[in-house]
């Protein structure tokens, strides 16, 4: 993981400039429903200075003409709040792992994550899911910062000095998540680390069930299984356990303070009082207070989820390997396909060998292995096998020429051409590589061999016979649409 610290507010801001009309129209729509409940504490103001006669009110008929039409004008915003909201959500969760998925893709075909797939699944899934939460609080932000200051300048107009006060849980608030922000990110992390790590574990354990089960290993793995288990139950119970009890600091600071505020109030605000307030205005008073108030619980909520998406945005990144947060929240249409590139042909004479390496060379980071400066001519037509003994580089060379690990250094030509970006390049038709373990995809045959691309039926069945699979996929009840099972035991 980077050193660096990935600037969350920035994240967040960036994913909000991705589909502004949207986010614009959600966000309109939930400071409404945060500001509605405003119009209440007017109508019960109204209605108890109608009963004292300290002004004139309406009566009960239009009273409940309007909490009708304010109730189903509520529902009408919240309904519409909720389909256009629910809509921005999954295309910002979405555009991330488009966007994770398009850079994994990038790296070298060899080494592109160095997860196992179980990790990788926690972070597509668990990670962008922490991630959108603290963006889906930013409209309930809005909203209470909205409807706080609509009810402050309501409060003011009541008791200015009172109103001041009211400040003070808020301030609470922020001062108790900036004080425990170092907490929050790092129970979160070691939360999610134990979560990923089980995870892994799993996927590796319930894929080599045969292998256990020959190293006669069920016990020590469903030991191993029960530990990890045990382990995370533990972060996951503090995680949750410290992120519930701040939610409770919170609650109780904005509720000890409004106490607070009354009983300090009580000579300012008593009916009749010094203050000389109306009843009306008293009860306008206390109901503007709570709304205000609730705001710095939202606040907090907020503050403490943007630490915590702070961990998942870091380990996003991180599994995107060369990447930063940029990459991460690009802009991306949903709705276009990605278009596989077909790179044209390189202009190149004809009496030059097909491929000309000179000079090739990479080693491993973790061993140091690897091949060093390799020269090699396959002319066109011809048939070259490279050979050698176990762990000679073999298998090394040909994944560099191929562009799937990165080449330290040396020249790759194609009839002449130099090629600048080898794993661009090498592939279908130019060249395909069958690797020495099979990657198959638990879906059926026909699936695994197309892997997305349109091809017709006849097609098919002419490089089925090419390959000598002919007399196979015929033998199988339902041919190219047999399952091949997980990660292909049923064609072993």
């Amino acid at each position: 993981m980077s050193a660096e610290r990935i600037p969350i507010w920035r994240v967040v801001a960036r994913l909000i400039s991705n589909t502004p009309g949207r986010y614009a129209a959600s966000a309109l729509l939930w400071v409404t429903i945060w500001t509605m409940p405003l119009v209440i504490g007017l109508v019960a103001a109204n209605f108890f200075d109608s009963l004292t006669g300290d002004a004139p009110g309406w009566n009960l008929p239009t009273l409940v003409a309007a909490i009708w039409g304010y109730v189903l004008a509520r529902i009408a915003v919240i309904l519409l709040a909720m389909r256009a909201h629910s809509s921005l959500l999954f295309r910002t969760g979405a555009g991330m792992r488009r966007s994770m998925l398009r850079w994994i893709y990038t790296l070298p075909g060899a080494q592109p994550v160095r997860e196992t797939p179980g990790e990788v699944v926690s972070r597509f899934r668990d990670d962008i899911n922490h991630t959108v939460e603290a963006y889906d609080f930013t409209v309930d932000l809005i909203g209470a910062l909205v409807s706080a200051a609509v009810a402050v300048s309501v409060l003011v107009g009541i008791d200015a000095r009172i109103t001041a006060i009211v400040f003070t849980p808020i301030l609470a608030v922020i001062a108790i998540v900036s004080r425990l922000g170092t907490r929050i990110r790092r129970y979160r992390k070691e939360a999610r680390d134990a979560t990923e790590a089980i995870t892994g574990f799993l996927g590796e354990m319930l894929s080599s069930v045969q292998s256990v089960k020959v190293a006669d290993a069920e016990r020590p793995m469903v030991g191993h299984f029960v530990e990890l288990n045990g382990f995370r139950k533990k972060m996951m119970v503090r995680d949750r356990t410290f992120s519930a009890a701040l939610e409770a600091v919170f609650h109780n600071t904005v509720s000890i303070g409004t106490g607070l505020i009354l009983i300090l109030a009580v000579d300012s605000l008593g009916v009749g009082g010094a203050g000389g307030l109306t009843v009306g205005e008293f009860s306008l008073f206390v109901y503007l207070l709570g709304l205000v108030i609730e705001s710095a619980w939202v606040i907090g909520l907020f503050l403490a989820r943007l630490r915590q998406a702070e961990v998942s945005v870091e380990r996003k990144v991180e599994l995107m390997r060369g990447a930063d947060w940029r990459d991460l929240t690009a802009s991306i249409s949903l709705e276009s396909r990605i278009e596989i590139a077909h790179h044209p042909e390189l202009a190149g004479d004809d009496t030059s060998p097909l491929v000309s390496v000179r000079g090739l060379s990479y080693r491993y980071p973790s061993s140091g292995m690897g091949i060093i400066e390799v020269d090699l001519d396959v002319p066109v037509g011809s048939f070259v096998v490279v050979t050698g003994k176990i762990g000679s580089g073999k298998t090394t060379l040909l994944r560099a020429i191929l562009g799937l690990v990165p080449a330290d250094e040396g020249e790759l030509r194609w009839k002449g051409s130099v090629v600048d970006d080898p794993a661009a390049f090498m592939v279908p038709p130019r060249a395909t590589y069958t690797p020495q373990t099979p990657k198959l995809f638990s879906m059926s045959l026909r699936d695994n061999l197309l892997l997305g691309h349109e091809v017709d039926e006849e097609a098919l069945r002419r490089v089925v016979e090419t390959v000598t699979m002919g007399r196979d996929v015929a033998a199988m009840v339902e041919g190219f649409d047999t399952l091949v099972g997980p990660r292909g035991v049923r064609l072993s």
